[in-house]
């Protein structure tokens, strides 16, 4: 039999066994914000602001590099002063080198007590590196040198991976995975070194398209939360249901979107069925619920050889 894909059994949702809820709580919230270092010496990897004349920007992009950089000076603050207030805590998908170049940053995202996620050194997909398992490994040593935890969880840069992304990973001890934007629960994914789980990401609660490629109104962001929770009312009655936001500070953290992105957190505070809980609180529960999904994995994988 032919497989869509040689790492993820494929599934329908409505085959997945009832998941229970995650401390009492059937509404799961997941804030990803990605905190990136885009070098100005190089090109960068996303813009706000077309060169001019037609011509494509050559490095210094001054008015692009000011964008991602405003993020980080202004946009950070805050979103980390908004959900400190609120008692929330983020995933921090966090370029290795931000604790390089921005230690100020980096001590305040520790202190907040947010998880790290690996997120590449700088911004860079691992399909351009040299090295790709150097890397990795750099990345990790250097997250867990920051925060004193084990890296447990990994986005690529861009979503970016090799074929032989998952294995390194895992081979380095990384145990869920956020690239594989297929699902709105987690799933378990084949790994030469081992099963790993698959956690959900978004490109819907998405700042980056929702702004800047779709560019959608300042309150976009509140209209897709409210649109998604009347589409999830029904389905909790059936199943655990996750959201998930994708953020970016220089997108999230201007004020006129951070203002809307403040009522769409409310909003799900309200709930008397929410948790807002970070990548390995989720990756843990899953885990604990589903706990021989690993087994079957291996011998999908096995039935295919």
């Amino acid at each position: 039999m032919t497989v869509s894909n040689p790492r993820i059994p494929f599934r329908l949702a409505n085959d997945v066994s009832c998941l229970p809820p995650l401390d009492g709580k059937r509404l799961i919230v997941h804030l990803c914000m990605n905190i990136e270092y885009w070098p100005i010496e190089r090109p960068m990897p996303r813009g706000i602001l077309p060169a001019p004349h037609g011509v494509a920007s050559v490095p210094p992009d001054v008015p692009n590099f000011s964008w991602v950089e405003y993020g980080l000076r202004c946009g950070m603050p805050r979103i980390m002063s908004m959900l400190a207030e609120r008692n929330i805590k983020a995933s921090a998908f966090i370029n290795a080198q931000v604790g390089d170049v921005y230690p100020s940053l980096t001590d305040q995202v520790v202190q907040a007590e947010w998880e790290l996620v690996g997120h590449g050194w700088f911004q860079q997909s691992l399909k351009q590196v040299d090295d790709e398992e150097e890397v990795i490994v750099r990345c990790l040593n250097k997250l867990e040198s920051l925060s004193g935890q084990k890296t447990r969880a990994w986005l690529g840069a861009g979503l970016g991976e090799t074929e032989k992304t998952p294995d390194l990973l895992r081979k380095h001890g990384v145990e869920f995975l956020h690239d594989w934007v297929m699902d709105d629960l987690p799933f378990w994914l084949w790994t030469e070194h081992g099963p790993m789980v698959g956690l959900p990401y978004t490109f819907e609660l998405n700042d980056v398209p929702i702004y800047n490629i779709q560019h959608g109104a300042s309150d976009e962001i509140l209209t897709r939360t409210k649109a998604t929770l009347e589409v999830f009312e029904k389905e909790l009655e059936q199943q655990v249901r996750i959201i998930t936001f994708g953020l970016h500070p220089h997108v999230v953290g201007v004020p006129h979107v951070a203002h809307q992105f403040e009522k769409a957190i409310d909003l799900l505070l309200q709930r008397d069925d929410s948790i807002f809980v970070t990548s390995s609180q989720m990756g843990d529960w899953f885990t604990k619920s589903d706990p021989d999904g690993a087994a079957k994995v291996l011998a999908w994988k096995e039935a295919q050889r």
